[in-house]
Formats: structure tokens, C-alpha cells, sequence
């Protein structure tokens, strides 16, 4: 399964490892230095986790959204996640675990 992410900086990382997946996020999130407060991983069902230094996480099918005529953002949301849960949904994404991750919590958005 194909799948990249984007780190702190706002440089791509193809396919990158659980390992490196984690570092990217756990260590991106706790730069305090860093160019964006964010970091994402997109998979190549149209899935994409994105995940912000405070806590909130975002979940949404970014070529649907490339689709929709109404404009809207239909990105669900959680709150408080902590940053090693994070990791841990951005490798389930990698692996296209799908359901997981969709079967938890979100919250639409306004």
C-alpha cells in the first residue's frame, strides 16, 4: 500500500516505517521550533490523518473533499489525543487500517 506523510517542516516522507512514523510525530509535534504545528499522512484510499501539536487530530478523505461541490470541510474531529495515540492511528492508516480508525470517535466539524 502506498501511503506518504508530511513532518513538521513540510516535507514529504514516502512510505515511511512505523519507527520513523513515530519519531515524525512524536518528536515533530514536541518541536517547538517547527515550521508547521502539524503533521499528516495521507494513504492511497484517499484517507488522511492529520495531527496538530495541541492535541486535536483531523480524519478525512481528501479526495472526496477534492469532489464535493459544496465547499465545505467534512475533516471529523478528535480532541486531546495524546501524541503516542497519534502514532499509533498514523501506522494504522499506513497499513490501511481503515475501519479503526473510523470506528472511534469523531466529531464532525461545524
Amino acid at each position: 500500500m502506498t501511503y506518504f506523510m508530511y513532518d513538521v517542516q513540510g516535507n514529504a516522507v514516502d512510505e515511511p516505517s512505523a519507527e520513523t512514523i513515530r519519531t515524525l510525530v512524536v518528536d515533530g509535534l514536541a518541536e517547538p521550533e517547527a515550521a508547521n504545528p502539524e503533521v499528516s499522512l495521507t494513504h492511497e484510499s484517499g484517507w488522511s490523518l492529520t495531527a496538530f501539536a495541541g492535541g486535536l487530530m483531523l480524519w478525512e478523505n481528501v479526495e472526496e473533499a477534492e469532489e464535493g461541490a459544496d465547499g465545505g470541510s467534512h475533516a471529523l474531529t478528535l480532541d486531546d489525543v495524546a501524541a503516542e495515540e497519534a502514532a499509533r492511528l498514523f501506522a494504522l492508516l499506513a497499513a490501511g487500517e481503515v475501519e479503526k480508525i473510523a470506528g472511534l470517535g469523531w466529531q464532525q466539524t461545524g
